[in-house]
């Protein structure tokens, strides 16, 4: 089963569509990215200007043969490019900067507050993949809606410069996965859920489930987090899906940065779009 090819468009609600929305900044279409086939047939997607921009810094990374080296690296080349450990006055107070740490850290805790509007802005400008959820269905709530874009702009001023952080981001993660995992297109990675009504599910898909578990068509919001280990999957939901992941949509997994920076659990943040869920038995 699959929707129509204009279906993710028609069901966001006219004020929530915005005409960049049809645009991205990457190789690949948002149809492409977001369709169901990707996930069976992913292409390698490539942020616009990301890696030309900063050669030098993917080059040495090249030479580098421990990850937990290549990741200092690329965390103190983008520390000292935007400038993350520099001090800021507002209103009489000292701040850190928001930096892209800040903005994991955050989607962690809640990713439906100003950091997670800030990182699903960042897919649609990027990817063209539209957010569908954010403290409520974008699609049909009016409320939910306004409660984005005001997220979105109050977190956006926060964070200046962050957008390229996160291409680089991006960038790193794809090729830390292409070395860590060569020949590996995709992996499979486990969501817990509770929480039906965030999601757009189409009905079962024409896929076989292994062990007959029922294969379901889903959409997912422009960023989810995944885990690779299915026990942690339970801790947050009710039901537990398991999801061929393509190595593409993968934005960002536990273990990429400095264990100094984030500790998850065996998290990933995934791009969304239309992907086969298989439901997993407990």
């Amino acid at each position: 089963m699959r929707p129509p090819e204009n279906l993710y468009h028609q069901n966001i609600a006219e004020d929530h569509s915005r005409s960049s929305c049809s645009l991205n900044r990457c190789n690949l279409s948002p149809w492409i990215i977001g369709s169901e086939e990707f996930q069976v047939k992913p292409f390698p997607i490539e942020i616009d200007g990301a890696r030309t921009t900063d050669a030098p810094l993917f080059r040495r990374l090249e030479e580098i043969a421990d990850a937990a080296e290549r990741s200092r690296l690329f965390h103190d080349h983008v520390s000292v490019k935007f400038g993350l450990n520099e001090k800021n006055e507002a209103g009489g107070k000292t701040k850190s900067a928001y930096s892209y740490v800040n903005l994991l850290r955050a989607w962690g805790a809640d990713s439906n507050r100003q950091a997670g509007a800030v990182l699903k802005a960042w897919v649609e400008s990027r990817f063209g993949i539209l957010a569908t959820y954010h403290n409520g269905r974008l699609a049909d709530n009016a409320a939910a809606r306004e409660a984005f874009m005001l997220d979105r702009m109050r977190g956006s001023a926060k964070s200046i410069g962050v957008l390229m952080q996160l291409d680089l981001l991006y960038t790193f993660c794809q090729d830390e996965l292409r070395r860590r995992f060569p020949g590996v297109r995709s992996q499979t990675l486990f969501r817990g859920t509770h929480d039906p009504e965030e999601y757009a599910i189409w009905g079962q898909s024409n896929q076989v489930g292994h062990r007959s578990r029922r294969v379901m068509l889903v959409q997912l919001n422009n960023l989810s987090s995944f885990t690779s280990d299915p026990e942690v999957a339970w801790e947050f939901g009710s039901s537990a899906w398991e999801v061929e992941v393509p190595l593409a949509k993968i934005v960002f997994f536990s273990g990429l940065l400095p264990k100094s920076l984030l500790a998850g659990e065996s998290e990933h943040l995934v791009l969304g779009g239309y992907y086969n869920v298989r439901t997993r038995i407990c």
